[in-house]
């Protein structure tokens, strides 16, 4: 009898949007930060999930070193750019500078943040 039950299709029609400024405002506010980035002689505090959510680099490091609250030290990382990759994370958007965007996306490149990272050649390649 169970499997003759009607099923219904609930959606959350602004899940996205709400996400987006659940997280935001999860950043903003420091609530049930879990990991200290550093780099510069300067700290910020981030989500695990977060972090390995947007980025394979992230993820492996805090897989391999379990534990509940983490620093990471970033060496060769300008703080601003740590900053700026931590907004396109938690937004999905930041602006920077044209004078900026070479060395940002190489910064994010080496920490592999999906979205800013280069994609593998098999991908980019399509003509």
């Amino acid at each position: 009898m169970a499997g003759d039950q009607q099923q219904f299709f609930l959606k959350w029609n602004d899940f996205q949007v709400n996400m987006m400024t659940s997280f935001r405002n999860l950043r903003n506010d420091k609530s049930f930060t879990d990991v200290t980035l550093a780099c510069e002689g300067q700290t910020c505090k981030a989500h695990k999930m977060v972090l390995s959510a947007c980025s394979p680099y992230f993820k492996a490091l805090l897989q391999e070193n379990p534990s509940k609250h983490p620093i990471i030290i970033l060496k060769d990382v300008p703080f601003n750019h740590l900053e700026a990759i931590l907004e396109f994370m938690y937004a999905g958007e930041v602006n920077v500078s044209q004078e900026q965007l070479s060395a940002f996306l190489k910064t994010a490149d080496r920490l592999k943040v999906k979205g800013l990272a280069e994609a593998p050649q098999s991908i980019k390649r399509e003509t």
